[in-house]
């Protein structure tokens, strides 16, 4: 609706994407980690699953995105864990690429 409405806006969003991947301070893998903390935050499935998978072609383990995953939930009282388990409960198939995200590009 954006895009057909107000192609201005997204235009906008796209440069602010392009500026952050440009002055990146950090490296690939660092960025998605927290990218997939914020995710969790959010309760954004679609950006969950983006960055479960971009944190693993980045070279993540698992093992450490279960980390992660604990430490936001320990972070948020365990607020999340229900929610994210729903997102990513299925995590074997993500790995499988049997599941895929409608935002990736």
């Amino acid at each position: 609706m954006l895009e057909e409405f107000f192609p201005e806006f997204t235009q906008k969003l796209d440069e602010i994407d392009q500026l952050y991947a440009e002055k990146r301070m950090i490296d690939e893998k660092t960025y998605q980690f927290i990218c997939f903390a914020l995710s969790i935050k959010a309760r954004s499935k679609p950006c969950v699953l983006k960055h479960f998978k971009g944190a693993l072609e980045a070279g993540a383990t698992v093992k450490e995105l279960s980390y992660i995953f604990a430490l936001v939930m320990r972070e948020a009282a365990g607020a999340d864990d229900c929610w994210t388990h729903d997102v990513i409960g299925d995590w074997k198939e993500i790995l499988k690429g049997n599941i895929s995200c409608s935002c990736q590009k």
